[in-house]
């Protein structure tokens, strides 16, 4: 396709333009920040023993208080024995909980532990913290755009969501 079909294609959905080549250095981008950020976790926070994968599904608890690991695994789409794993590591810590479903005992809710909750809020402590170090680097522009960016981002994620939500058999 080529600028002037993709212009046109999108006047007809709505959306703006994208220029050639931006999808792949904002996917870059991401991937970079996401790095740089468990980079600076790990030396902002060097005792912290937890993994991203155990403090993401941690978080994801955190949202979802008594969720079913079938649900997170959803969620962080991850396979379902991974969960396991990862739980049993998490419950052997003390920093989640399984407790059975008193509608179906066959069922197991997961919830944090007090321990959990506080890894949980140290691992948002120590990100907010690098931003806010990093943040206050910037030229006031910068820091300018990227506020006003957020909006745009949220959605961005909003939207990256759904399209993980989608049934499989619904897709192109």
């Amino acid at each position: 396709m080529t600028q002037l079909e993709h212009q046109g294609s999108t006047r007809q959905t709505g959306r703006d333009p994208v220029a050639p080549g931006s999808e792949r250095e904002l996917a870059d981008a991401v991937a970079r920040l996401r790095r740089a950020m468990r980079r600076a976790a790990r030396s902002a926070d060097p005792d912290n023993a937890l993994s991203v994968a155990q403090l993401e599904l941690l978080s994801a608890v955190a949202e979802n208080p008594g969720a079913r690991p079938s649900q997170i695994a959803r969620f962080l789409h991850l396979a379902p024995n991974s969960v396991t794993t990862l739980v049993n590591g998490l419950s052997a810590l003390d920093l989640i909980t399984r407790s059975s479903n008193t509608d179906d005992r066959r069922t197991v809710r997961l919830t944090l532990t007090p321990t959990g909750e506080d890894a949980v809020l140290r691992w948002q402590a120590t990100n907010a913290g690098i931003l806010r170090t990093a943040y206050d680097d910037l030229h006031p522009g910068w820091q300018h755009l990227i506020t006003a960016a957020l909006p745009a981002v949220r959605e961005l994620i909003g939207t990256i969501d759904q399209l993980v939500d989608q049934d499989p058999k619904q897709e192109k």
